[in-house]
């Protein structure tokens, strides 16, 4: 079934877009919580009326996105997780956790527009912030452990004392362990 998404849905499309999906998740979910229409002909070209009136308000809103693409370029992030002492995360690492980085570096993202895996390992990742459907912005990201011991804790790898060479035992002398001879 075809329909016209009224807004962003996560994985099917954006706001406007005419998607095919199947006639069950239409008709339960899209059309009733207000997310899709039926794509008639008649709806088809009332959306295409609009996009056309439109076309400057959505290319302004582009070149905004395209604006806050460029300030996000050379961001990086490091994120501190708590781990165990295997190095395992305890939980996950997130797109709320990533929001709150750039949070703080100055960038305002929402987190659904955040597209990154499930991170339960300490390493390097990348994480997709989709600011408008044609632009996005691949951010590398760094998993460490908040808890990692610091050089003076890591304990020192130790060579082991040299053992010197035991003397030959003696033939002559009768074994301790042995009973004496009568």
């Amino acid at each position: 079934m075809k329909i016209i998404l009224k807004e962003d849905v996560m994985n099917l499309g954006f706001k406007d877009d005419v998607v095919e999906v199947k006639n069950g998740y239409a008709r339960n979910y899209l059309i009733p919580t207000g997310k899709a229409i039926m794509a008639s002909p008649s709806a088809l070209k009332v959306l295409a009326e609009n996009l056309r009136q439109r076309a400057h308000k959505i290319a302004k809103i582009k070149g905004d996105a395209e604006a806050v693409a460029e300030t996000m370029k050379g961001v990086a992030l490091t994120i501190s997780a708590k781990t165990d002492k295997f190095g395992t995360i305890y939980g996950s690492v997130g797109s709320s956790q990533i929001a709150e980085e750039l949070a703080k570096l100055g960038h305002e993202v929402d987190r659904k527009i955040i597209k990154v895996a499930n991170i339960k390992e300490l390493g390097h990742y990348t994480a997709i912030v989709q600011l408008h459907k044609e632009v996005a912005v691949e951010i590398p990201v760094e998993v460490i452990s908040e808890n990692a011991p610091k050089q003076e804790e890591a304990p020192a790898v130790e060579e082991a004392p040299v053992m010197e060479e035991a003397p030959a035992a003696q033939e002559e002398a009768p074994a301790e362990d042995a009973p004496a001879a009568e």
